[in-house]
């Protein structure tokens, strides 16, 4: 073991809860928040007892992939989490970690002030370590975020394509925005399913949402189109307002066998009597 390491592991054993005192101390006046925040000091000892495991281990503190530091690493990723779910920035995030400098320096040098040598030593190995543990947040944060991101669009992704039932054995899914591959694998599985459930003979397709139609969205509708009638249900797709009208026409995009609708109000009505259904208006 290192003469450094000796004296941070020794340091980290007897000087703890002193060390955890100081870097809290510090956050309250120089955080970004103006404040420690919820879970600081559990998140500090969690971050130190890392620190001496990985000290008792004697692993290389310029290398903190190491396994020595996995402990270290643990509770890194744990504060990181912890800090994206309560919407701490990353800058924020990584100013937590690097506090914990000031109150290092002050007790190395209360412990090594007589020997400069071996105090710059450990100063040098606390910082460069440090500094590590900061962009290892980071890291973290930033990969946190974004899988956050992603679970927040799928469920967007999911309330935006919704599968109504608007009469007994018609089904509807209403399209919002432009139509891409993932998307129209979503809405394909989700109302495929829904007819299975329901047992449901005509699915309506409406596209009054969607700006755009050009030869990949076509693409996409015709392949629904189709999975549906593997289903053994008619579709009728609403929603063809007369600029989409054009606009397939001039693409050349062949439509024939399915049926279309200006609006959702005509596809339903075609949808029940397609079904056997009569309506009748009472006039009062």
């Amino acid at each position: 073991m290192t003469p450094e390491n000796a004296v941070l592991q020794e340091l980290l054993t007897a000087k703890q809860d002193e060390l955890a005192r100081l870097w809290l101390d510090d956050l309250s006046t120089s955080s970004p928040l103006g404040a420690i925040g919820a879970g600081a000091t559990s998140d500090a000892q969690a971050l130190l007892a890392g620190l001496r495991s990985g000290f008792h281990a004697d692993a290389d503190p310029a290398k903190i992939e190491d396994a020595g530091w996995s402990a270290l690493r643990a509770a890194l990723e744990s504060v990181s989490k912890s800090h994206a779910a309560q919407g701490a920035s990353a800058g924020e995030t990584s100013h937590f970690v690097l506090a914990l400098k000031k109150g290092f320096f002050k007790v190395l040098q209360e412990r090594l002030g007589q020997d400069s040598q071996k105090m710059f030593g450990a100063i040098w190995t606390v910082s460069s370590l440090v500094d590590q543990m900061a962009q290892w947040t980071v890291t973290t944060y930033q990969a946190t975020r974004e899988d956050i991101i992603r679970r927040q669009q799928d469920e967007l992704l999911e309330l935006s394509t919704p599968v109504v039932k608007l009469w007994d054995g018609v089904l509807a899914v209403p399209m919002i925005g432009t139509l891409d591959s993932s998307r129209t694998q979503l809405v394909m599985e989700s109302l495929l399913q829904r007819i299975v459930e329901t047992g449901s003979e005509i699915a309506i397709i409406d596209i009054t949402g969607v700006p755009t139609v050009d030869t990949l969205v076509a693409q996409h509708l015709l392949k629904t189109v189709t999975a549906i009638r593997l289903m053994g249900a008619d579709c009728i797709i609403s929603g063809v307002r007369p600029q989409i009208a054009q606009t397939i026409v001039h693409l050349g995009i062949d439509l024939q066998g399915i049926v279309t609708k200006a609006s959702l109000a005509d596809a339903l009505a075609l949808a029940i009597r397609k079904l056997g259904y009569t309506t009748t208006r009472n006039r009062v």
